[in-house]
């Protein structure tokens, strides 16, 4: 059992020429994932809030607020401009601020805030950018998930994972209407990954059980029911996952979800 980062190899020619979105992609699984369909040829432009320091000047980069209209408009005008079209659509923008305190503490803010963050985005940008796919008859749509969507916790997740939910019922609708006419559509759900954003949570969990990172990170994979292979997944891994699934090698996989998550959701 090894808790070290993975290194990738990647073949330099295997998406290129294609042009890809991606989404949060500024950080954590979204900054992995636009790096390695980099690595693997394809021209990527990353969608955040900002952009990060570390990227390229020459790489293209749009700074929106996807949970608004008008933010997902702006990406799509930079698609077109920037790109010319998309072949790779990856959705990784998600998350949640709910307070804790179960159903109670949910008002129609806190439920509008989850879909405007986990749901909506995904519909927008596929409404814009999905006609010139169909178009052409080629095209890969990638949804990134939760297991949440399974395994909700009750205390905090529960817009959350509803959100996520249909985000997946969403995905799978889509892949039924447009795999006909060669787009493919997919869902990846991650579990618990070791983003940056986990290791500050994991920091205040610490602060808040009185107990050292390792005993917190101890009680969060409990409160997940465990995590088999003993750790989170690494972004790398997730979009190693992701770069299959948009490849010419996975060509006959449509319409499907594929968890990562060690193992974490018990499945028959």
């Amino acid at each position: 059992m090894t808790s070290r980062r993975p290194v990738f190899t990647a073949d330099p020619r295997e998406l290129a020429g294609r042009r890809a979105l991606v989404t949060s992609g500024s950080r954590g699984i979204g900054a992995a994932v636009a790096a390695r369909l980099r690595r693997a040829g394809a021209r990527v432009l990353a969608v955040a809030r900002s952009r990060p320091a570390e990227l390229d000047d020459g790489e293209p980069f749009v700074a929106a607020d996807l949970a608004t209209a008008e933010g997902c408009a702006a990406v799509a005008d930079a698609v077109r401009g920037d790109l010319g079209g998309a072949d790779i659509i990856v959705h990784v923008l998600g998350g949640s601020k709910a307070p804790s305190g179960g159903f109670a503490v949910l008002d129609d803010r806190e439920w509008q805030r989850a879909f405007d963050l986990n749901l909506l985005p995904a519909v927008r940008l596929d409404r814009a950018l999905l006609p010139e796919m169909l178009d052409r008859g080629s095209g890969v749509i990638v949804h990134v998930g939760s297991i949440q969507s399974r395994l909700p916790l009750p205390e905090a997740t529960t817009a959350y994972a509803a959100a996520k939910a249909a985000l997946s019922t969403y995905s799978k609708a889509l892949s039924k209407e447009v795999g006909p006419r060669g787009v493919r559509v997919v869902r990846v759900s991650p579990g618990w990954v070791q983003t940056d954003g986990a290791t500050g949570l994991i920091a205040e969990l610490a602060a808040k059980l009185g107990t050292d990172t390792e005993g917190a990170r101890q009680a969060l994979m409990a409160s997940l029911g465990g995590i088999p292979i003993g750790r989170p997944a690494w972004p790398e891994e997730v979009a190693e996952l992701v770069t299959f699934l948009a490849s010419d090698r996975a060509a006959s996989i449509h319409g499907s979800e594929h968890v990562i998550d060690g193992g974490t959701v018990p499945v028959a």
